[in-house]
């Protein structure tokens, strides 16, 4: 089956037995606030529908690989938009590719300069991991700011953000930008890091009583009420209660990267769990459930036992995102469902909303470079434009942004570095130059 993951990687489990980092005085109170605000019955009706929907999710996604991320064409977009079966997929599923947002020639020029600003600063850019950096973080290389200004990102990115509705009408649709890093990553290199996990934080998820309240259908006993485009009460969520490099203030609709070489399966690329409701769900509901004694009957909802009193969060580290893992949460059986999002070519970019299940190709096979530049859909909110006000601030003095305080790199300084020139008015906008 096309994009199915062949050969389950070593990554790490988090079902085996708690560790220190993954309970705690924090975690049992948060527990013990929802259990009283929602109540044991209406937490176990919740377990039992959720489970029983996933049957029928993994079933479909085991069986249709990358067939379940729905691919549209830009140009389709820049002249109708999307679709309303288009806009179904992508919320039943949480995820897009959207090919040609920038022509292919323009993408692998702008990869060419990036690789030159590199190799013209050797040992100035930090990196993740460190013995072979390829997670760059570097900020506002022209290409970087290139591609976040591009007008056809801008409108893709709006386009994703109209998706959440706000009855409050204190936040909008148009885009602001998120600085985030970029990737070179070199054939041959392995990378275990980033196993499947969820962002935008981690315990804050049930700790923040703003945060928990996007979940509030589902603790109530009725997933199926599930909103996860209602950006009335996200909006206020505290993503940055506990602060870390794995964590930021900002809201992103929609994560995402731009691709600016070929990326495929096995070659450095994506992977993505292609169901958004039912797994969320199912992840903020795990803390509260202990599975049975008898291993046979672990897929059975029914068997497993209310629990009150463990304070364990399985996969839930305060400085890190969520972690997911076969056997924390059986249920999304995710050695059959993890898939690989199809090939990407330069130019191409793929879109996955903010609570859903990703990781990173654990090899890279292929024989070029796998390189792509992080740009997310960001709405205007007050919590973002405060964010990327300090952000814009920061970059024009060559700091970093206020969320990554530990690089200490002044950008200005580095050898192509243009700084911010030859911007469009609308790409000056999203970069957040009339908040200034």
């Amino acid at each position: 089956m096309p994009g199915v993951i062949e050969n389950w990687p070593a990554w790490n489990e988090f079902g085996v037995t708690a560790e220190g980092n993954t309970e705690g005085p924090d975690y049992a109170q948060a527990k013990a606030e929802i259990i009283a605000e929602y109540g044991e019955e209406a937490l176990r009706r919740s377990w039992v529908k959720v489970c029983k929907d996933l049957e029928t999710v993994t079933k479909n996604l085991s069986a249709s690989g990358d067939a379940s991320i729905p691919i549209f064409q830009m140009k389709n977009i820049l002249e109708d938009g999307l679709s309303t079966e288009q806009i179904a997929q992508l919320k039943s599923t949480g995820c897009c590719v959207v090919r040609g947002v920038i022509s292919e020639a323009e993408a692998k020029a702008l990869f060419q300069d990036m690789k030159n600003l590199v190799a013209q600063n050797p040992g100035k850019i930090p990196g993740w991991p460190a013995e072979s950096p390829a997670m760059l973080r570097l900020y506002n290389s022209p290409t970087q700011i290139a591609v976040r200004t591009h007008p056809n990102q801008i409108l893709l990115q709006r386009t994703l953000n109209a998706l959440f509705h706000d009855e409050t009408n204190e936040t909008s649709p148009e885009p602001l930008s998120y600085t985030d890093g970029a990737r070179i990553r070199p054939p041959g290199q392995d990378f275990l890091g980033l196993g499947p996990h969820i962002d935008a934080g981690s315990l804050c998820r049930w700790a923040d009583p703003q945060y928990r309240k996007v979940y509030d259908s589902i603790f109530s006993g009725n997933p199926e009420l599930h909103d996860a485009f209602d950006l009335s009460v996200r909006k206020n969520a505290d993503q940055y209660m506990y602060k870390s490099n794995a964590h930021s203030a900002v809201f992103r609709s929609f994560q995402g990267w731009t691709a600016l070489s070929p990326t495929s399966p096995s070659a450095g690329t994506l992977m993505l769990y292609p169901s958004l409701s039912s797994v969320i769900a199912y992840v903020v509901l795990r803390p509260f459930f202990s599975p049975p004694k008898d291993k046979e009957s672990i897929m059975d909802a029914t068997k497993w036992t209310f629990n009150p009193e463990s304070s364990w969060f399985p996969g839930t580290m305060k400085d890190q995102s969520q972690r997911l893992s076969p056997t924390s949460h059986p249920h999304l059986r995710l050695r059959e469902c993890l898939t690989y999002i199809p090939p990407m070519n330069p130019g191409d970019t793929i879109w996955w909303h903010t609570d859903m299940c990703h990781a990173v190709d654990p090899v890279h096979n292929g024989k070029e470079d796998a390189s792509v530049v992080y740009v997310a859909a960001c709405p205007t909110t007050p919590v973002n434009k405060a964010h990327v006000k300090l952000q814009l601030q920061a970059a024009l003095v060559g700091k970093a942004p206020p969320d990554s305080p530990d690089v200490d790199v002044d950008e200005r300084k580095l050898k192509g570095y243009k700084g911010f020139v030859d911007i469009s008015a609308e790409g000056k906008a999203v970069l957040g130059f009339g908040l200034l």
